[in-house]
């Protein structure tokens, strides 16, 4: 299939799968090069994924201005003035240091979203869910820092049932946040669900999907 024709039918898949919820294709170009990420611009997306400070800014200073970029890896503190000035949004705020970093380098707002490890694996970064609300009180110091919202990642498995727990806890977390109506955090959206699983991540409540294969492949 065709770039055309990939962006197509996982837009149609999350038309499928949504309800109330509107979702945002995200996808992640972190392995491709400025070319795919064009043409994928060119077939309407607008919300592009990197991880690495140095394929961010190639696409930045390659793509249209209306492109929107969103750090979706785990981001070295020391790494954060090369990308604060031109990020949507972070999906892996997972430390005080980093908020710490983002606050001092950003003289605007920064949209994050708070990495949480729900499987518990070793392999994945993120705050245990317990953290996860003391450490979002910590953030309110910071006045360039909003949360926006939960990022995790689910196990690589094909048990649906074990994506759907992962997910699911990710969404009840997300409401007690939310529930505290914190001024720095309203926590209404949910970054979950890559290639694999987004079709059940969104099915479970997720507002952004994050995709990188079944568009390039």
């Amino acid at each position: 299939m065709s770039i055309a024709d990939n962006v197509k039918q996982v837009k149609q898949n999350i038309e499928n799968r949504q309800s109330e919820t509107a979702v945002t294709l995200i996808a992640v170009t972190k392995s491709v090069g400025v070319d795919v990420a064009n043409a994928l611009y060119v077939e309407g997306v607008r919300d592009f994924g990197e991880n690495r400070p140095e394929g961010l800014l190639e696409k930045v200073n390659a793509m249209p201005s209306d492109a929107k970029f969103h750090f979706i890896g785990s981001l070295q503190t020391r790494k954060v003035r090369q990308v604060i000035d031109h990020v949507a949004a972070i999906h892996s705020l997972d430390r005080l240091s980093l908020a710490e970093e983002i606050d001092k380098r950003s003289d605007r707002v920064i949209d994050c979203f708070v990495q949480v490890n729900v499987s518990g694996e070793t392999s994945k970064h993120g705050l245990e869910k317990e953290e996860v609300i003391p450490f979002i009180e910590n953030c309110r110091q910071y006045r360039h820092i909003r949360v926006i919202g939960l990022m995790t990642m689910a196990p690589f498995t094909e048990d649906e049932g074990v994506i759907r727990e992962t997910f699911r806890a990710l969404r009840e977390l997300r409401d007690r946040v939310a529930a505290n109506r914190f001024e720095h955090a309203p926590c209404n959206e949910l970054s979950m669900g890559m290639s694999n699983d987004y079709e059940l991540a969104i099915e479970e409540g997720a507002s952004f999907v994050r995709i990188g294969t079944v568009l390039v492949q």
